[in-house]
């Protein structure tokens, strides 16, 4: 319980990657305050349970991080209902692809609202609280494209580097005040969603799902192997922790060797 009094917010964490990280976080003792869209029966059902199984508070906010008015509110909400924003997680991302010359100005723009600026407006609401405690955690969810990219993602990966440059120059400023600010670069994650593409490709080619699976994983990674989203969590906890506390500024690989070829 190492975590244990410290509140973390967790964005996009209702499903996937973000509630992997919010369910490790807390397993370890964080309260929650967890940030997504979804029905809202099945969200309350997902704290609830979150709560009773982990032995600890859990709040959730629908706020929209691609709005900086909304985002103010969530944080202040964390302050509110649960005393404080200790751990802040940026987690929340979308994708859309298509050629440079064809990527249409709504998706573009879509992308870099949510992706890029939504961890800056969480980050600039976050510093204030976490300053006055002395202690502070920011952790950013990059991608492997956040170092390295790929065809027909101009807007994800120009958003993805961004993050990890908001993630130096965060960890600069605030190198004395007691916050880490560290960016994750993930590569292939197993999550429902990538489950439901590989079943897809694998119905239209005529292949087994584990054929599809490898070839998948062999177009990017050396290691044919899927990051769980625990483990993406694993990595979040270790982050929060003193053995991580001169840790700062860095995006850190969980990508089977992608980015080392």
């Amino acid at each position: 319980m190492n975590l244990k009094g410290k509140v973390a917010l967790v964005t996009g964490s209702t499903g996937g990657i973000g509630l992997g990280i919010a369910q490790m976080l807390a397993q370890d003792g964080a309260a929650l305050l967890l940030n997504g869209f979804g029905e809202a029966a099945e969200i309350e059902k997902l704290r609830a349970d979150t709560a009773k199984k982990y032995g600890v508070r859990v709040a959730y906010s629908g706020a929209d991080i691609s709005k900086p008015g909304e985002v103010k509110a969530m944080v202040e909400q964390a302050h509110k209902e649960l005393g404080s924003l200790d751990i802040l997680v940026n987690n929340a991302g979308v994708q859309f692809t298509s050629p440079v010359q064809d990527f249409p100005d709504k998706e573009w723009d879509r992308l870099i609202a949510i992706n890029l600026s939504g961890p800056f407006y969480t980050t600039r609401a976050a510093i204030p609280g976490m300053k006055a405690r002395g202690w502070g955690r920011i952790i950013n969810i990059a991608s492997a494209h956040g170092l390295v990219a790929s065809a027909e993602k101009s807007a994800y990966v120009a958003a993805k580097h961004g993050v990890v440059g908001l993630t130096k120059v965060t960890a600069l400023e605030l190198a004395n005040d007691g916050i880490t600010v560290n960016a994750i670069c993930p590569g292939w994650v197993l999550t429902p969603l990538v489950q439901k593409q590989i079943d897809a490709r694998a119905q239209a080619e005529g292949k087994t799902p584990e054929v599809m699976r490898d070839q998948l994983l062999s177009e990017k990674q050396a290691m044919i192997k899927f990051t769980t989203p625990e483990q993406i969590g694993a990595l979040a906890v270790f982050l929060c922790s003193d053995g991580a506390a001169t840790i700062t500024g860095t995006p850190l690989s969980i990508d089977g060797g992608w980015v080392a070829q």
